[in-house]
């Protein structure tokens, strides 16, 4: 309540109600008060017990005290504030991550450090599924049942039946048929990924009698907590196709400002929004970009990304990973964006890099941008764009983020593959191709995340139609919500 825009009379009257008789001077002086009525009535109870008629010296004295509870109340609710983001902080660890790790050179020795990786640590999980020997004692062994753990090199359709899978340890190479519903199995292996094979020796081959998988473990006893997490990916800040009304009204929602009751309850229990790359459009991805771009400065579309990150409550954990799109290396693993852009962003915006596994509260989320995506289903018939999250199950049951090596994905090789899928997560996030999916593969939450991106004229000729706005609202051990802020 403005006290300069309030009559004496009334001044007069509120203030007799309490007891209180105002000297002329005293009513001058709530003139300039800049506190409001109510607060003011509260300190002159305070010191003015008894007294009858109250003082300009009594108003100045009663201002200056409401201003100090004032400026008190700000600083706990600063400090419970802080208190509340540091307690958040404090919940998350970053448990893999090439950010500051990265000892890539690209020679000779490098490759061969690169690939001893992926075969040591897959096969290090298969170890207890099978009992494999080198490809080189094969032929020395009396019994003719063998198991072997290899790379897959290559694979080969001999007619409708079989198949020849050649594979390759760090001894030697041996081809493996496979018939029958096993050829079907080894029609689905894509180059350079590490499995494991049971058979019987027979001449200078292997004839299967089983591809096994490193895959992970049933999980039934998923984490149960009361917070909830945010997906989302390709936000493609910068883009003249950027969904700027969808995404304000997400900003909307999560800062509990929209929706009926429900959906209040539900954005009030969000604690982390996890951000799986392509953030802003870039500068020079693909041909004629620029006709495309609505800000042509890559440290601008950062700019602008740190502007509507800002929009989110800072009690909300936002964890961002960069894509293909983003000022990175594009060779994968990528690190987190340099300090020049991360630094633009608020406190509560941690930056990781891709791929990266995060411990939030005692729930591992691994999230990938997910390039090798592409890969994965143009290789394997009974995959499409339309199901995402079928192709990141086939990522799980590989133990891998981008199996394939030399295909549209780049990958750096460095001393340790980043992208074996060594600890098995609670949660397999991922984005890329613009359209949206989630489901569950052994207890694991899978989602790829849907895009903040209108299509583009480059995805209009490649036929790409993507499914934007779209957000999944997931409870640890509970329910996802999918939520829809597009309307076309």
């Amino acid at each position: 309540m403005v006290i300069k825009t309030i009559d004496t009379k009334f001044l007069v009257k509120k203030f007799a109600v309490y007891g209180y008789n105002l000297h002329p001077s005293a009513v001058e002086e709530l003139r300039n008060c800049s506190v409001s009525i109510d607060d003011l009535l509260k300190e002159l109870q305070r010191i003015c017990d008894g007294k009858f008629i109250i003082t300009a010296e009594d108003i100045r004295e009663a201002e200056k005290r409401a201003r100090e509870r004032y400026s008190k109340r700000l600083t706990v609710k600063k400090e419970t504030a802080e208190k509340k983001e540091e307690k958040v902080c404090g919940e998350l660890q970053i448990l893999k991550d090439v950010t500051g790790r990265s000892t890539c050179r690209g020679d000779v020795e490098d490759f061969i450090a690169y690939f001893n990786s992926r075969y040591e640590k897959i096969l290090r999980i298969l170890r207890g599924r099978v009992n494999p020997v080198p490809v080189s004692s094969l032929w020395k062994l009396r019994s003719e049942k063998v198991d072997v753990v290899g790379i897959v090199n290559d694979v080969r359709e001999v007619n409708e039946n079989t198949a020849i899978i050649e594979l390759e340890d760090k001894t030697g190479i041996v081809n493996v048929l496979a018939s029958g519903k096993i050829k079907e199995e080894a029609m689905e292996l894509v180059g350079d990924e590490v499995i494991g094979v049971s058979g019987t020796i027979n001449g200078n081959r292997i004839i299967a009698d089983r591809i096994i998988f490193p895959d992970v473990p049933i999980n039934n006893g998923r984490k149960k907590r009361s917070f909830r997490m945010v997906f989302i990916s390709d936000i493609h800040f910068g883009s003249k196709t950027f969904l700027k009304e969808e995404w304000e009204r997400f900003v909307s929602w999560i800062n509990c400002e929209s929706g009926n009751e429900k959906l209040v309850e539900l954005a009030e229990e969000v604690k982390y929004v996890f951000v799986a790359g392509d953030v802003v459009d870039g500068v020079g991805i693909y041909p004629e970009q620029e006709k495309e771009l609505e800000i042509v400065d890559i440290y601008q579309q950062y700019e602008t990304a740190a502007e509507y990150f800002d929009m989110i409550r800072k009690d909300v954990k936002i964890i961002v990973s960069p894509g293909n799109h983003d000022a990175v290396r594009q060779a994968e693993p990528q690190p987190a964006l340099p300090k020049e852009f991360s630094s633009l962003f608020s406190n509560n915006v941690v930056c990781v890099g891709n791929p990266s596994m995060i411990d939030v509260s005692g729930v591992k989320v691994l999230m990938y941008h997910g390039r090798s995506l592409d890969d994965l289903i143009s290789k394997i018939n009974r995959l499409n764009y339309a199901k995402p999250q079928e192709a990141l199950f086939e990522l799980l049951k590989r133990r891998h983020l981008s199996p394939m090596y030399g295909e549209r994905v780049p990958i750096a090789p460095e001393k340790e593959d980043y992208l074996v899928i060594d600890e098995v997560p609670d949660v397999l996030h991922s984005g890329h191709v613009h359209t949206y999916g989630t489901g569950f593969y052994r207890g694991i939450f899978v989602v790829c995340s849907s895009t903040w991106q209108s299509q583009t004229e480059f995805q209009k000729k490649v036929n790409l139609n993507p499914m934007p706005g779209i957000v999944a609202v997931y409870q640890p051990g509970g329910e996802v919500v999918r939520l829809r802020f597009y309307s076309e």
